[in-house]
């Protein structure tokens, strides 16, 4: 029976000290560098900035009173470069300087007093080191987590496109004559297989922006044009219900629709906003609105979709649009295309909002922003 043994090395924690007294940073790097740390020395805060920025430590051990950019400074600097990772900051601050408070709201997480006692120094480190593990093992687990589900997701989608095709090849008789009772249950297929790779492309479209790996392309569109395309898309789905759906167009004729986007992406979210709609209405009417917003600046447009179904419940409303937060609906999906749409928006630096009350049907209340001229 063979073993193998792991004779790899845990790579020591780096932290980086940051001083303009030499004596405290021979202080503070020999007690720390005899329990096996690996230490990095910043004489003043521009320094120890690039420092982070060139190779991010574990752990920053920042003296409060430097000459030009103080810790205070130094930390808020930090703190506001969200590329970076979480790294801990321990503030080092003499007795008489009420600094504390100061130093914990500019983003420091610890501090100890000088002089230094060597036992409350180590303590001090190893509590933040823990917390700073912590924090990256959750993000690894969420990055590995996200990451299989976008691989899972787009290899699922390679099979369910496959079948798709076989599927229409049937219906469309390539294949053969089929049996009305075939057909049938053919059609039951198709639609259940489209349903499922409907739900993976969204899903695939999801973690392609949570993962900052979605790139849109911004072009001038015409957002009165998108709406006439989804309108008349899905018009058949609503005269197949015996709902009326009905489109009011309020802008003058002189106001303009245009603004800076990506279409199929716009299109993406009012064809879910009108879909949802007609799925979830039984009768009455969808209505979809296009007007101007008079007093924002820049100038807006807003896109609202009513329609008188079921509603939705002060509760739901409160996490309509997370994601996999599926409604109560015996219709309800995958809770993915309204969190998708919010997503869609947001970069468009538009903004999606609901009005809804049970048994009086759901407002859907798009803004986004116009083109300037």
């Amino acid at each position: 029976m063979n073993y193998s043994l792991d004779t790899s090395k845990k790579k020591p924690d780096t932290i980086l000290v940051v001083d303009d007294s030499p004596d405290n940073v021979l202080l503070v790097q020999s007690i720390l560098e005899d329990e096996g740390y690996q230490i990095e020395v910043a004489e003043e805060g521009q320094s120890a900035i690039e420092k982070v920025n060139a190779s991010p430590p574990k752990l920053i051990l920042l003296d409060v009173m430097m000459p030009g950019m103080d810790g205070f400074e130094v930390t808020e600097r930090i703190r506001q470069q969200e590329d970076l990772p979480f790294i801990p900051i321990l503030l080092i601050t003499a007795y008489d300087q009420p600094s504390v408070a100061k130093g914990l709201d500019s983003g420091a997480d610890d501090f100890i007093r000088k002089p230094v006692e060597i036992e409350e120094l180590l303590a001090r480190v190893r509590s933040l080191l823990r917390l700073k593990h912590s924090v990256d093992e959750r993000d690894e687990i969420a990055r590995q987590r996200a990451d299989f589900v976008s691989r899972l997701t787009h290899d699922l989608r390679t099979p369910l496109v496959a079948a798709d095709r076989m599927l229409n090849l049937f219906q469309q008789g390539a294949l053969g004559e089929m049996s009305p009772q075939m057909e049938e249950a053919v059609a039951t297929m198709s639609r259940s297989n489209r349903n499922l790779l409907d739900m993976v492309n969204t899903l695939l479209e999801v973690y392609r922006f949570e993962a900052g790996r979605k790139v849109l392309n911004f072009t001038t569109v015409n957002l009165k044009a998108i709406i006439n395309e989804v309108i008349q898309e899905l018009y058949p789905l609503a005269e197949e219900k015996g709902l009326s759906l009905n489109y009011q167009d309020f802008m003058d004729e002189n106001q303009s629709t245009t603004l800076e986007g990506d279409r199929l992406e716009l299109r993406r979210v009012f064809t879910n906003l009108v879909g949802n709609a007609i799925k979830f209405t039984d009768q009455g009417h969808v209505d979809v609105r296009i007007k101007p917003i008079t007093d924002a600046d820049p100038p807006q447009l807003a896109v609202e979709v009513e329609d008188t179904g079921p509603g939705v419940s002060p509760e739901e409303q409160k996490t309509l649009f997370e994601r996999f937060r599926k409604g109560k609906h015996q219709n309800s999906g995958s809770g993915l295309g309204l969190h998708l749409s919010q997503r869609i928006l947001e970069s468009h630096n538009g903004s999606i909002t609901l009005d809804s009350e049970e048994g009086k049907g759901s407002l859907f209340t798009v803004q986004l922003p116009l083109k300037q001229q």
